[in-house]
C-alpha cells in the first residue's frame, strides 16, 4: 500500500470534538462509538460513519473495541447459516480465541449444549470460565473425536463451528443432518473434503463471510445487530478481553503475543485511560 500506512481496523472511542459531522450522520461530537476504520492503531482515525455503531450502555471501550467483526460473524454463522436450535450439540473449535468465545456464548444463549476445543489447559479453562462451555477437550491430542462421541452419547454434534481448518477431522463426530460451518483457516491450510461423507451422513458444509453482507444483504446486517444489541445490553453476552493490557507504544509486544498464541479472547491496545479509547 502507499505510505504513510497505519495498521489496525477495529476500534472504539469517542467522536472527536473537532470532527466534521457529515450530512445524515446520526452521531454527534463526544458520542461513544465502535466500528472499523483503516489505521486504528493511532490517537485518531478517520472512518466512515456507516462503519460505526453506538457502544452498548453496559460495555467499556475495551469490550466494545472487538465487537464489530467477530460477534456478528459468529451470530450469523450459528443462527442464519447453521440454524442452531435449543437442545442441539455445538462443537466450537479454538474456543478460547476471539471468534471462538463469541460462538460459545452465543450458542449457550440460544440454548445449545457446547463442546469447546483448545490446545492448552489454560485455554480449556477459559472456554468454560468465560464462555460457559459445557465441556472442553484438547484437540491437539489424537482421538479427540471419540471424546465428542462419548459426550454426545454416540450421536455426534449437530453443528461444527470451525475457524481453524478442522472440518475434515470433525466429520468423524458429526451427527446425521449435521451442519459444518467454515469460518476460517487459522491453521494455515485450506482443506480438501471427502464429499462421500457429506453424502453418506446427509450433512451440510456451510460458509460464512460476514464482510460480504454489506454488499449482498444489508437487511440481514441490521437484523443481526439488533439481536446482538439486545443480548449484549441484557448481559446475556459478555465480550471477553485478554487480561494483559497493552498501550499503543507496546503494539509490537501485543502482535508478538498474538503470533505466539499467548492471548485469548480479544487482545486490545489502549490509547489512553478514560475507560479508554481502544484499538484491536
Amino acid at each position: 500500500p502507499p505510505f504513510p500506512f497505519v495498521l489496525g481496523a477495529e476500534l472504539a472511542g469517542r467522536i472527536s470534538q473537532d470532527s466534521p459531522i457529515p450530512a445524515g450522520c446520526p452521531y454527534k461530537r463526544g458520542d461513544r462509538v465502535f466500528g472499523a476504520g483503516q489505521g486504528s492503531y493511532a490517537d485518531k482515525v478517520a472512518c466512515s460513519w456507516q462503519q460505526l455503531l453506538p457502544v452498548p450502555r453496559n460495555l467499556s471501550f475495551r469490550q466494545a473495541s472487538g465487537l464489530f467483526v467477530t460477534w456478528p460473524t459468529s451470530y450469523e454463522a450459528l443462527t442464519g447459516r447453521a440454524q442452531l436450535k435449543a437442545g442441539e450439540w455445538c462443537l466450537v473449535h479454538a474456543g478460547a480465541g476471539g471468534v471462538g468465545l463469541c460462538a460459545i456464548q452465543i450458542a449457550k444463549a440460544l440454548g445449545a449444549k457446547v463442546i469447546a476445543t483448545a490446545s492448552t489447559p489454560e485455554k480449556l479453562e477459559i472456554c468454560t470460565k468465560y464462555g460457559k462451555a459445557d465441556h472442553a477437550i484438547d484437540y491437539s491430542k489424537g482421538g479427540w473425536q471419540q471424546q465428542v462421541l462419548k459426550i454426545t452419547g454416540g450421536k455426534g454434534v449437530d453443528v461444527i463451528y470451525d475457524p481453524v481448518g478442522l472440518i475434515k477431522d470433525s466429520l468423524k463426530c458429526i451427527a446425521w443432518k449435521g451442519r459444518a460451518l467454515v469460518v476460517g483457516f487459522a491453521g494455515g491450510q485450506i482443506e480438501k473434503l471427502p464429499l462421500n461423507l457429506v453424502l453418506l451422513k446427509n450433512i451440510s458444509i456451510v460458509g460464512i463471510h460476514w464482510g460480504a453482507y454489506a454488499k449482498f444483504d444489508k437487511g440481514r446486517q441490521k437484523e443481526v445487530w439488533a439481536d446482538l444489541f439486545a443480548l449484549l445490553e441484557s448481559s446475556r453476552l459478555q465480550p471477553v478481553v485478554y487480561n494483559e493490557r497493552f498501550t499503543l507504544e507496546q503494539i509490537s509486544e501485543a502482535l508478538g503475543a498474538l503470533e505466539k498464541r499467548k492471548t485469548w479472547g480479544k487482545a486490545v491496545l489502549t490509547v489512553r485511560e478514560e475507560d479508554a479509547q481502544a484499538r484491536l
